[in-house]
């Protein structure tokens, strides 16, 4: 009897198990970055020995895969033009715990890296963003920062402030964000949508400052400052047509019966003095809209409701992936 209490005494004062560590992936989408790229990949791997990383090349016509090779990244190709495209298919591939997604243009400081994944591993976060602090006059141009101050305020009205720096390329998320991740968007505006996918999951979003590099001299950025800067303003509309959709419509009823009053007022003064009616088109466009907000505010109503619906799938879509489980660290 002894020998049998000795030996549960002994099971239960065993050690629990170790959790496996977390898998980190650094995705890297690429389009002629052969200048850049081997610092980038030889940079997170110094940084996070641990973590494998991904360069995604996008027909890229330099040696972006052959840099990348030689530098010790695993390297694919995706053949549809464009970083949303690329994104997309990285995170539809690539199996893990934590992801980074950062570009292949050397300008992101890969020594933040560690602290850019703290969050996602130790508090639960689904998405961390690196705000952009320039450490150079050619780092952060006036025109991309102007445009990012007005995209990212136009986000914050339309879905809530939690994010200071929307169109980062450098942020770290957690595998059941990734793969609840729909990934609509073909081009730069792809960071708009993780953004707005983040905020209207409701998810813990966290934000890091980190250091932002100018390009090395002969490499070229890939972002038109005003072609790509309209494509994520029309990109924040539609995904305001498609998440907050009586906000949408309700304002556009709003314009039209603010028209309509304005149309009805003389002609309603013109009524009551003479007892006619002398402009029919204009009686006419009134009710037109009339009937037409009506119609839109309907319109909007009935789409809130389709959409909470496609609000709840997609939560539940993500609580079927798990949380991030990591060891906590033995104290002495």
């Amino acid at each position: 009897m002894d020998q049998v209490l000795a030996g549960k005494q002994e099971v239960g004062s065993s050690a629990p198990a170790t959790m496996p560590a977390p898998r980190v992936a650094v995705l890297v989408p690429c389009f002629n970055e052969e200048l850049t790229i081997g610092n980038v990949v030889n940079d997170f791997r110094a940084t996070l020995p641990e973590a494998e990383i991904y360069v995604y090349d996008n027909n890229s016509t330099d040696r972006t895969i052959d840099v990348a090779l030689k530098a010790g990244a695993i390297c694919r190709k995706e053949t549809n033009q464009g970083k949303g495209n690329v994104v997309r298919r990285m995170f539809a591939d690539i199996e893990a715990d934590v992801y980074i997604l950062v570009d292949g243009d050397d300008t992101y400081d890969a020594a933040s890296a560690r602290r850019l994944i703290e969050p996602v591993l130790h508090e639960q976060a689904d998405m961390v963003n690196a705000v952009r602090i320039a450490t150079g006059k050619q780092a952060y141009r006036s025109g991309h920062r102007f445009g990012n101050t007005l995209l990212t305020s136009a986000l914050s009205q339309s879905f809530g402030h939690q994010c200071k720096d929307i169109l980062s390329g450098y942020r770290a998320m957690s595998r059941r964000f990734v793969k609840s991740f729909p990934a609509l968007s073909e081009g730069f505006e792809i960071e708009t949508e993780i953004t707005v996918h983040a905020l209207e999951l409701g998810v813990r979003i966290a934000e890091i400052t980190a250091p932002y590099k100018e390009r090395p001299e002969g490499s070229v950025s890939k972002l038109r400052t005003m072609h790509d800067g309209f494509r994520i303003l029309w990109v924040i509309l539609l995904l305001l047509k498609a998440e907050r959709p009586f906000r949408f419509f309700a304002s556009i009823s709003i314009v039209m019966f603010l028209l309509m009053v304005g149309l009805a007022i003389p002609l309603i003064v013109t009524y009551l003095e003479t007892g006619l009616v002398p402009r029919l088109p204009t009686a006419v466009l009134i009710t037109g809209l009339a009937i037409t907000g009506l119609l839109t505010l309907m319109s909007g109503v009935i789409l809130e409701t389709v959409t909470r619906g496609r609000r709840e799938n997609k939560r539940m879509r993500y609580l079927s992936y798990p949380a991030i489980q990591v060891s906590s660290p033995q104290r002495p």
